[in-house]
């Protein structure tokens, strides 16, 4: 596995990493602990040294998996979490942001007991809470910095101004914002930008377009209620229908490059910027080593080039997210 530091931080970490989320959390198909914590180590013994996870993922039970998967061999992998919701450790309902100092502390104590590890490499707020300044949540990821619990900061999904407000306070690592080829908002929203001025590194979420981009998924295709996916206007079978262009053109260029879909849709990625590393999940082995697969699938200058020229004359059909949720974005 070919390895990517990110940004300026010197945390080096696999050119493609593994999204935990979907093991046990948001898709209709979730494994169990034993198969989620094999996977885990399947994708560790492949050169995968990469793993992300947050404790509203289950609530809570992602962590645990992710921790005892890893515990053999914490020394070798990067761990990345995330808080900033008001979660009800009884019900495990979600109400809100919660991104207050005093929280932050008490969810980094929790995270790193279900993580098994004394520190968390990468820390990221999930989500820009409007009511806490994030110069006070940079402090106080500064504080756990500076006290052991916490190696990086990092933020999801965050406006450019928020992160260089961040970052002048304590020097932010990554950036956890979802980036594909049919969401590729960072490029023109002033996230890359403020990745490449400020040696930030990029790490796309549903890099495969939360499935779509895998050719896998069509207008016939069955979402379960259980899915969050059927909330999601791409996912309506008009819209799968509209979208099936962007899948028509990774097809062509995957039978010509001896690869698939999502191979290409990785590659592209990949072949953005150096210190950006995609996290794919899936909740099968063929598909985790088709995905690690596209680190070798090597896109040349007329490849990207007949790529950007095609992408750039479809219309994405369908926001990413319901209107509630695309205001927690870009904050």
């Amino acid at each position: 596995m070919q390895m990517r530091v990110l940004g300026k931080s010197g945390l080096t970490v696999s050119a493609i990493g593994f999204g935990c989320m979907g093991l046990n959390f948001s898709y209709s198909h979730s494994l169990s602990k034993a198969d989620a914590i094999k996977l885990i180590r399947d994708a560790a013994e492949r050169g995968v040294t990469f793993f992300d996870t947050a404790e509203i993922y289950g609530p809570f039970t992602n962590e645990e998996i992710v921790g005892e998967a890893l515990a053999p061999i914490r020394d070798q992998v990067v761990i990345a979490t995330k808080f900033g919701f008001k979660i009800d450790p009884a019900t495990g309902a979600q109400s809100g942001m919660d991104s207050r100092p005093e929280h932050i502390r008490e969810v980094v104590e929790a995270s790193l007991k279900r993580l098994q590890v004394d520190v968390i490499d990468l820390l990221y707020q999930h989500r820009v809470d409007p009511a806490v300044p994030i110069e006070d949540v940079a402090g106080a990821v500064k504080d756990l910095i500076r006290q052991g619990k916490v190696k990086h900061f990092g933020l999801s999904e965050p406006g450019a101004q928020t992160v260089r407000r961040a970052h002048a306070v304590q020097p932010v690592t990554a950036l956890q914002n979802e980036y594909s080829l049919w969401t590729r908002g960072p490029e023109t929203n002033g996230i890359l930008q403020a990745c490449e001025d400020l040696g930030i590194g990029l790490v796309p979420y549903s890099p495969l377009g939360k499935g779509f981009l895998t050719g896998a998924m069509g207008k016939d295709t069955k979402i379960g209620p259980n899915d969050f996916r059927a909330i999601l206007p791409r996912f309506t079978p008009e819209a799968m229908a509209a979208n099936q262009t962007l899948i028509d053109l990774l097809k062509r260029i995957a039978e010509r490059k001896k690869a698939t879909p999502a191979q290409i849709a990785l590659a592209w990625l990949l072949a953005q910027k150096p210190w950006i590393v995609p996290i794919p999940g899936t909740t099968k082995l063929p598909r985790l080593e088709e995905n690690l697969g596209a680190a070798a699938v090597a896109l040349t200058a007329d490849d990207l080039a007949e790529i950007q020229h095609a992408a750039a004359r479809i219309d994405i059909e369908g926001e990413r997210y319901p209107e509630r949720l695309m205001a927690t974005v870009g904050r």
